[in-house]
């Protein structure tokens, strides 16, 4: 019994660490960002992708035109910099993204509606851009 436990025990290590290898800190899009709340847990407003776009890597997420999307935050860049607002696909014909959230361009939508007006503005931090 304890070779048996022992060998799970291995094994889920060695998966872990495996796991660990493929996760990354990616270069951060912003220094702060602005949410609904201090944790950006509530969803800031409801936006439509008016094209495609496809993720360049694991911090964005693809949109399909048409798409309705879940805005938490909005990155608040450096001067000159792109746009970025994160958020999740909503919609039945969408299930397999369903409470993936990732950046996305923000000229690639349009905010059909606002849910919180009054807004908070925090800091990035490193697990903001981390990639799993």
């Amino acid at each position: 019994m304890d070779k048996s436990l022992g060998l799970i025990f291995l094994l889920i290590c060695v998966g872990l660490v495996g796991h660990m290898t493929h996760a990354a800190f990616m270069e951060k899009l912003a220094n702060s960002k602005i949410c609904a709340d201090k944790d950006c847990s509530y969803v800031i407003s409801m936006a439509q992708a008016l094209e495609d776009y496809v993720a360049s890597d694991c911090r964005y997420i693809n949109l399909r035109r048409g798409q309705m999307i879940y805005v938490f935050s909005k990155l608040k860049p450096a001067e000159g910099a792109g746009v970025f607002w994160s958020g999740s696909v909503y919609g039945e014909r969408y299930v397999d993204q369903m409470g993936v959230i990732g950046y996305f361009p923000s000229n690639y939508v349009n905010e059909t509606h606002v849910f919180q007006k009054k807004t908070v503005e925090i800091p990035t931090t490193g697990m903001d851009f981390f990639c799993a």
